[in-house]
């Protein structure tokens, strides 16, 4: 995707930014990333017929950049449902600014539409802050040859009125949050006068254009909007339906036996799984170590990850990939920023928390949609779950075919058992010769 902000004064200028757009978007295909992605599908390159989409932006112009009020994505099927919510009921996450955040698994607020007062709950308040929104993507209104968004701080917004109907305030010296900002404090981003106070009637309509979406497809789905509450007097608010596809499922009819034959066997446990089936071919396993791991120095796991899976991919060698954190983000300090193409080679992915700062399990959009489209099993191991965990010690004790930094490649003869219930989201990874 590439924005343009026509803020050049020359019409022509303007058209030679958006001829370069059109042919950097067909240049895209050539890309590495591109050429990786391809070869993990069933597709050809010379079958496939493309075309360039042009759209326009929802948004306002707000000091030096351009962005909406705030943007998201709905899915009328939810992978992770918390009581009251149901499968069924679909999720909304959103952001302040571009969707980009939202999309690329950034920390955003998640509510279910059907239950707007209910949002995914934080097992403290500390974990609230921690896990609110600290910057937001904007486009450059200043800069005519910038196609990219980039990331601005959130006291921009503040600065811009942004947040008046977006955000709650820390107030320390009560320790407790308030809803929206006439207090002083540290401004959070929590959505309250718009899901608590209904400044703006986001549930019902996400949750209607869910319904009428998925009667017409026949199918789960998942749709992208933004919306602009900052728009010239007396002509209401803007919210921009952007695009729409279908909700890959994988099959979850499958009753898989989940015993061991002991506790010691068990390399993995987790009660928040998605897949179904069970994976008996799997020699090898590539490890990020949650007492390796430094959060500062993500981009340096994804680059040994991204190796690890070069070699294997070398050798026509699938495997199963345990790390810390939130695979996939594009916010280092959530997880390790892997692209897909980067661990096409993985049957299994196991998503561990860190140590001292629980992280909501991955729905980002399109890394997500490549995980079920792809039928890649799924651990989410949260430690609030009873149960759920990774043997870390035993890992740490294997000898490594490769080693980094962070991350190992560890080999075995005999292979590892994955085991996934489809009915009860739940799963188990036996150590290799433990059946």
């Amino acid at each position: 995707t590439f924005m343009l902000s026509n803020s050049f004064a020359d019409e022509e200028e303007r058209l030679s930014c958006l001829i370069r757009a059109v042919k950097s978007v067909y240049a895209s295909t050539f890309s590495s990333h591109a050429k990786a992605y391809l070869k993990a599908t069933p597709y050809r390159l010379e079958e496939e017929k493309m075309a360039v989409i042009v759209q326009k932006l929802v948004g306002s112009h707000r000091g030096d950049h351009f962005y909406p009020s705030f943007a998201g994505v709905a899915r009328s099927y939810n992978f992770y449902p918390t009581p009251p919510s149901r499968p069924a009921d679909g999720i909304v996450a959103v952001a302040l600014g571009m969707g980009k955040h939202v999309v690329e698994g950034g920390n955003c607020v998640r509510f279910c539409p059907r239950y707007p007062r209910h949002p995914m709950p934080f097992a403290s308040l500390k974990d609230a802050l921690d896990g609110s929104q600290r910057y937001f993507w904007a486009l450059p209104s200043d800069d005519p040859e910038s196609m990219r968004e980039v990331d601005v701080d959130l006291s921009a917004a503040e600065e811009h009125g942004a947040l008046d109907l977006l955000a709650s305030t820390f107030d320390a010296e009560n320790k407790a949050l308030y809803d929206g900002v006439s207090r002083k404090g540290v401004r959070v981003v929590t959505f309250a006068p718009i899901l608590k106070h209904h400044a703006f009637p986001l549930a019902d309509l996400t949750r209607q254009l869910m319904f009428i979406a998925e009667r017409g497809m026949a199918h789960p789905i998942e749709l992208e909007f933004a919306v602009n509450l900052d728009r010239a007097e007396g002509s209401g608010a803007e919210f921009g339906f952007l695009q729409m596809r279908p909700l890959v499922l994988e099959g979850e009819t499958e009753d898989i036996d989940l015993a061991a034959t002991t506790p010691e066997s068990v390399l993995c446990h987790s009660t928040r799984v998605l897949g179904s089936g069970r994976i008996d071919d799997i020699c090898d396993v590539v490890v990020v170590d949650s007492h390796r791991f430094d959060r500062a120095r993500s981009l340096e796991a994804a680059a040994e990850v991204a190796r690890f899976n070069a070699v294997l991919a070398g050798e026509d060698r699938n495997y199963l990939l345990i790390g810390v954190g939130r695979w996939g983000s594009t916010d280092p300090w959530l997880g390790i920023p892997v692209a897909w193409d980067e661990i096409s080679g993985a049957r299994a992915i196991v998503e561990a928390g860190f140590r001292d700062y629980a992280v909501t399990p991955s729905q980002g959009t399109h890394f997500f949609q490549n995980l079920v489209s792809f039928q890649v099993g799924y651990f989410t191991v949260a430690g609030d779950r009873s149960g759920d965990h990774v043997d870390w010690e035993w890992l740490r004790s294997q000898e490594p075919l490769e080693k980094g930094r962070f991350g190992r490649l560890l080999r075995f003869e005999k292979p590892v058992i994955i085991k996934m219930n489809g009915v009860k989201k739940q799963g188990i990874i036996l150590k290799p010769g433990s059946e």
